[in-house]
């Protein structure tokens, strides 16, 4: 019986060492403090996109420590950064595990700018590649879907979108009017794989109706101050300038909720304890979530995250 052995390589393992070593020095050089935070909480995230692992009465295995920082922050602590093992169900693939490794960090007073290129010399660090912080490409959401889809996805109609992801009628019928799980649909089959091979691809500006927890933006609130990372098309980072109004998150997430309800998924609790410290007051500043194994497989270059874990 040979089932007991790890699905991983020692020089993974020592690979692995290396990035997380690395990651540390880089915000220890940019006076980032270390926190920990709870991987059981009562509550969890209400995205609808996103499937929280239920513990029974423990509670919910967490998606991400966002919340939990953001509580720190509004309690009066400085840049900070969690490097944590984090769970969702219903994701496995080959770049997908239901539980993985977050690096996620929040800058005090940083705006988009300031948070995207944060972020790529951190990347770029991490791959030991310079080149990439200062290379990469920063492409509008909307400027990416005119440009490798022919469409605006501020006024494309659904039946348009369909046509661009060449659907059959199961799955028109399956996302029926959802526009925005049509555009996220055209985004993964028709723009993301037009993306620079060798090279990092930032595109942001996200619509307002996929800004989770990001603000919308100053000079147009029909967009997020919302990013993704992606190398091709392997997305690496997801990051934003934080929403600090308490009824407007609130509000997002209700929305959120008759969301789950209306595609039969599981409700789950309102993070209070999050609305309370946004009522109490959310420093300006943001933050940026960064998968660990995936960037990981681009420095071993494999297409497998099984390839980058001890146990898969």
């Amino acid at each position: 019986m040979n089932d007991w052995q790890p699905s991983g390589t020692v020089a993974a393992a020592r690979q692995r060492n290396r990035l997380l070593q690395s990651a540390r020095e880089y915000f220890a050089a940019q006076e980032v403090m270390a926190v920990d935070t709870p991987a059981l909480g009562s509550a969890t995230v209400t995205d609808p996109n996103i499937e929280s692992i239920s513990a029974g009465d423990a509670g919910f295995l967490q998606t991400s420590p966002e919340y939990y920082m953001k509580r720190l922050l509004a309690a009066g602590f400085p840049d900070i950064y969690a490097i944590s093992r984090v769970f969702r169900d219903g994701e496995s693939g080959r770049r997908h595990l239901p539980e993985f490794t977050l690096v996620e960090w929040y800058r005090l007073n940083f705006d988009l700018p300031a948070i995207i290129a944060d972020t790529c010399a951190l990347i770029a660090r991490l791959l030991e590649r310079p080149a990439l912080s200062t290379e990469r490409r920063i492409i509008s959401y909307r400027d990416a879907f005119r440009t490798h889809a022919g469409l605006d996805p501020a006024t494309c109609t659904v039946a348009e979108l369909s046509v661009a992801a060449n659907a059959d009628q199961r799955l028109r019928d399956a996302l029926g009017d959802r526009r925005d799980a049509w555009l996220d649909l055209v985004l993964t089959l028709q723009v993301i794989p037009r993306f620079a091979t060798d090279a990092l691809t930032v595109l942001t500006h996200y619509p307002a109706s996929q800004a989770a927890l990001a603000r919308l933006c100053p000079a147009d609130a029909s967009v997020a101050d919302r990013f993704e990372v992606f190398y091709g098309s392997m997305e690496l980072a997801n990051g934003y300038v934080e929403l600090g109004d308490a009824a407007e998150q609130s509000a997002r997430m209700d929305h959120d909720l008759r969301t789950r309800q209306t595609l039969g998924r599981a409700l789950v609790p309102r993070d209070e304890h999050l609305l309370a410290a946004l009522q109490h007051g959310l420093p300006d500043c943001a933050g940026v979530a960064l998968g660990l194994e995936r960037l990981h497989m681009l420095a071993a270059n494999t297409d497998s995250i099984r390839d980058v874990v001890c146990f898969a």
